[in-house]
């Protein structure tokens, strides 16, 4: 199970795929991407991250990346088929119909901790927002599995799962869990 690890929270995500009975891959280059069964795009600064993926040659590669896929907050962002509030050079992989707001939540003082409902999981999941984004569907390939405000806090279209969260930073692993899983079976 690999973890883009160029920048963010990658070491979290490593720790909570380990918890979830993964092997964890930090992801550097993109030719690991054919040795891995899945691929977490954690959060950071997606500006900072995009600009690294430009520069290692990774655009291309996960824009074809066919395996399960998910994007944790600027992961979501990098993912989405549109950004608001973006630089306008913002790398946008287009894997997900979602036009998303950057830092929709405002300022890193404004994080906050929320219990959220989530349409996959029978019990609510401590949801940690930090500079999140929010993001609108632009189709309806999207399943919305959560929403905050009305605004969609996590999605998954075919292979490709998102949350505006940080489920890395939340003690619960029934995302990575359930993430896993849809690597080692192929569902979607």
């Amino acid at each position: 199970m690999g973890v883009l690890a160029l920048q963010g929270a990658f070491v979290e995500h490593e720790d909570y795929l380990r918890r979830s009975g993964a092997l964890p891959v930090e992801v550097r280059l993109p030719e690991q991407l054919d040795e891995i069964d899945g691929l977490i795009l954690p959060g950071g600064e997606s500006t900072t991250i995009g600009k690294l993926l430009r520069r290692f040659g990774f655009e291309e590669p996960l824009r074809k990346f066919e395996k399960p896929i998910w994007g944790t907050c600027a992961g979501m962002i990098l993912l989405s088929k549109e950004i608001l509030g973006g630089l306008p050079d913002q790398l946008a992989l287009d894997r997900i119909d979602l036009r998303v707001t950057r830092n929709a939540f405002g300022r890193q003082v404004d994080s906050f901790t929320a219990q959220l409902e989530l349409s996959n999981l029978e019990e609510p999941i401590p949801a940690v927002f930090i500079r999140a984004p929010l993001a609108q569907p632009l189709s309806d390939r999207v399943e919305i599995l959560a929403e905050v405000d009305g605004q969609v806090a996590a999605a998954r279209q075919q292979n490709v799962w998102v949350s505006s969260f940080h489920p890395e930073l939340s003690g619960d692993l029934r995302l990575h869990k359930a993430f896993v899983a849809s690597c080692r079976t192929g569902e979607t």
